[in-house]
């Protein structure tokens, strides 16, 4: 517990928060860009949190200070407008609540987080869980993690105008520690498989934004769409790589190298499950750098910066496999490293990338963690 909160909060409120809630961050070990199409994902939850320090208020207010931001989210259950900034993601939770007929009450705390934003780490369903967890709280309804999480992709697609699959609130909401998530995001159905002994995710941050909603991810929405039109079919999952490749020729270049991409993606999201549970990091971290490229070439949603690391990452002593992880157009790759060799491999990326981009990257060396808690 970060008792800095805890001393913010008495100083801003005069009193100490009644409860705490956490959120993780997530890294996504492969399945890019599959959520959204029904696909299969893997990701973990990584130990870096959203925080909220809360108690409850006798009002219809929302009082929620944000450290990182400096700023406050102050607004009545029956009086809030959008004011594109973070702000919008607590108003979402409110209002994905208020339309699922749920009765709130107001609340007031301090909000802080070491998820870097922006970066692929999934700040922002960290944040949503978050928020979501305390007004379970605050107004006394039953947590169901699988519902919870459908409620934020609801908040994000509906009020925040993004897109987005189901992956990031799923892991945020469920992750097991130890474990990483083979997620069907179309049955929403997860199972969990221990991570190989003795090999390390290790985040490389390269110091590059994206806004996603400034970014072209929903327009990478609607090509799949158009893609699983062409094919008859509602979604890209239903695509097998036998009837792709026979249909394939009937679509624009654009169309088809997106469609390849999320094929074949799933079917390497499988075989890393598979990998995993027969502990060959060889084969995982081969077919992660298989999707990087195809991420690259077909999907074209890396980076200058994000080759560059990656590249940096394969020719290092340990280095199973790396690839970007997130959405992409910046933020972070992710690589597996056999635990001998993780300081060598931590100092030689960050010397190196420095000296090629004159950006210093950020490292971090993740655990997989459990999904949102109170304490």
């Amino acid at each position: 517990m970060d008792n800095n909160l805890i001393k913010i909060f008495k100083s801003t409120f005069g009193d100490e928060p009644r409860m705490f809630v956490r959120a993780p961050g997530r890294v996504n070990i492969i399945g890019g860009h599959t959520d959204y199409n029904d696909g299969f994902v893997m990701p973990i939850a990584i130990d870096r949190f959203v925080w909220v320090a809360f108690r409850p208020r006798s009002d219809d207010q929302i009082k929620l200070h944000s450290l990182e931001f400096d700023s406050v989210a102050d607004f009545s259950f029956n009086n809030f407008k959008h004011t594109l900034d973070w702000q919008d993601y607590v108003k979402s939770v409110a209002w994905v609540l208020r339309i699922n007929n749920y009765t709130l009450k107001g609340w007031e705390g301090i909000l802080s987080s070491n998820i870097p934003i922006g970066a692929g780490l999934s700040s922002s369903a960290a944040l949503l869980m978050a928020i979501l967890k305390v007004f379970s709280i605050i107004c006394k309804f039953s947590w169901n993690g699988h519902l919870m999480a459908q409620f934020a992709r609801q908040a994000e697609n509906e009020w925040l105008n993004l897109k987005s699959g189901i992956m990031d609130q799923m892991i945020s909401s469920l992750g097991r520690e130890g474990h990483a998530m083979l997620l069907d995001c179309r049955s929403l159905s997860p199972k969990f498989v221990p991570i190989p002994s003795k090999v390390k995710i290790i985040v490389l941050d390269t110091g590059t934004r994206r806004g996603l909603l400034n970014s072209k991810y929903n327009e990478r929405v609607k090509q799949c769409k158009e893609s699983a039109n062409y094919f008859g079919c509602d979604s890209l999952r239903d695509i097998s790589i036998e009837i792709f490749e026979e249909k394939k020729d009937g679509l624009s270049n654009i169309l088809l190298k997106r469609a390849r991409h999320v094929i074949y993606e799933n079917y390497r999201t499988i075989d890393v499950s598979k990998a995993m549970k027969q502990k060959d990091v060889k084969k995982i971290g081969y077919l992660m750098n298989v999707s990087h490229q195809s991420l690259k070439e077909d999907y074209g949603v890396s980076s200058k910066e994000l080759d560059i690391m990656v590249n940096i990452a394969r020719e290092q002593k340990g280095c199973f496999g790396a690839r970007m992880t997130g959405a992409g157009f910046g933020g972070c790759a992710i690589a597996l490293v056999d635990q001998m060799f993780q300081k060598q491999f931590m100092k030689n990326i960050f010397d190196i990338y420095n000296l090629k981009t004159g950006i210093k990257p950020n490292i971090y060396l993740c655990e997989a963690s459990s999904g949102v808690r109170s304490f």
